[in-house]
């Protein structure tokens, strides 16, 4: 198992084995993994082999069809009250961005518990464990992440309003992290044994994050992240007026920004820009010594990325160069662009033999799979050529990153079982001799 804490998670944890809860992962230009908790997932019923036999459906079936299996899928059923006390538990240990410590202690010390054959958290805040399979030669990676988007000081409190329980956080991707310790203790529960190992080199990684239980994230939808910061000297409204001021830079760079691409995105692969956090300045009197904002885009096209990130670049540097044309005293405006979050693309076929797996799992819990693209914790092994998926964790979620988010259990084991139903096809059952 594999949950990640939030925005520093380093690319050498994938070289390790064990089950694992970590941080947000992200791939960087600076070879750190970055803040991204937001899954923006867009989703097709799509049947991945358009109408063709899923070749390898009796294999899963037959995954299904074994005894311990069923006892395992019937203890998540059973089980689901715990399963729902885990997600109030984690829920309120905050856990905001680089500073996951207590949930990450909370959540190794409930997969102790359970019992797993290592576990530990390491320099990054990951939380790393391992379920010994029989053959040792492979290993599946089934992971959530711990961090949340809310800052310090957020009340993680969990409120009931009739079948909804709310909280920030609680179904982004706490709810992931329930799932993760609902599959392993239905396994151990129903005494099930794989070949593979339940955690990594990794051969297959597989990411549980929000709810849904039929979408299958297969696509990854890459993502630059910048924190652009515009500074001067500062100075008082009337008397340092004709300073160059930082926020109207600002302004002005949003705008170049908007307005090219804004042209820019309504053709061509699906492409997004967004401006999500702005900052600055002292009072209201005061020319502000600075100006900041963060500044997210996405794209299903890597291509498409690396162009609309230079029409961004172009127009941080027309607006500064501009506001500085406009300054009648005072020496001129710096901009700093700074890289935060840097997500690569990538795509798992839809006829690979693991994403057709899942496809028939899914089917398997009744359900018609949504084959989709998304920014989640299985950008980057997509990227790196591992197969990789990202599903759901059950149930329905309202509000993700807001503070009225909330999550609703609307036959939330389901979910759980079609996690653990993948897991186990991938992972292959342990045969007695």
């Amino acid at each position: 198992m594999f949950v990640s804490p939030s925005a520093s998670q380093p690319m050498a944890a994938w070289t390790r084995h064990g089950w694992t809860a970590f941080p947000a992962p992200f791939g960087g230009r600076q070879s750190r993994w970055t803040l991204f908790a937001a899954a923006a997932w867009t989703l097709a019923a799509v049947p991945p082999l358009a109408g063709q036999a899923n070749p390898v459906a009796d294999e899963v079936l037959g995954v299904f069809q074994d005894p311990a299996v069923q006892a395992a899928l019937l203890h998540v059923e059973e089980h689901d009250d715990q399963t729902m006390a885990d997600l109030i538990t984690l829920t309120e240990i905050p856990a905001p961005p680089f500073m996951e410590q207590e949930r990450a202690r909370a959540f190794m010390a409930m997969l102790l518990e359970l019992g797993v054959d290592t576990a530990y958290i390491d320099a990054e805040g990951n939380v790393i464990s391992r379920r010994r399979g029989t053959a040792g030669d492979r290993v599946v990676a089934i992971s959530a992440h711990l961090d949340t988007v809310f800052p310090d000081g957020t009340d993680t409190r969990v409120r009931t309003a009739e079948d909804t329980l709310y909280a920030p956080g609680i179904g982004d991707d706490t709810r992931g992290l329930a799932a993760v310790l609902a599959v392993l203790r239905a396994m151990n529960a129903a005494g099930v044994r794989t070949e593979a190992d339940i955690l990594f080199r990794i051969d297959a990684f597989i990411s549980v994050d929000g709810t849904s239980d039929s979408r299958i994230t297969h696509r990854g939808l890459g993502s630059h992240r910048y924190r652009v910061t515009f500074q001067g000297p500062g100075g008082h409204s009337w008397g340092a007026f004709g300073l160059a001021n930082p926020a109207h830079a600002m302004s002005r760079a949003v705008r170049y920004f908007q307005d090219d691409a804004d042209v820019f995105t309504r053709s061509g692969p699906r492409t997004s820009y967004n401006v999500g956090r702005v900052g600055g300045g002292t009072s209201i009197n005061s020319v502000p010594f600075e100006a900041w904002m963060e500044v997210d885009m996405r794209s299903e096209s890597s291509e498409s990325l690396e162009h609309i990130d230079s029409l961004f670049q172009a127009a941080m540097s027309r607006a500064l160069e501009e506001e500085n044309g406009l300054r009648r005293q005072g020496p001129p405006l710096t901009v700093s662009v700074d890289l935060i979050g840097d997500r690569p693309s990538g795509t798992i076929p839809a006829d690979e033999p693991f994403v057709l797996r899942a496809s028939a799992a899914t089917e398997l819990m009744g359900l018609t799979p949504r084959l989709g693209v998304g920014s989640t914790d299985s950008n980057i092994p997509i990227a790196l050529g591992v197969p990789a998926i990202t599903i759901g964790g059950g149930g329905d979620g309202i509000a993700a990153h807001s503070p009225d988010e909330g999550f609703v259990n609307t036959n939330g084991h389901v979910g759980v079982q079609r996690a653990l139903l993948i897991v186990l096809a991938q992972a292959g059952l342990a045969r007695s001799s």
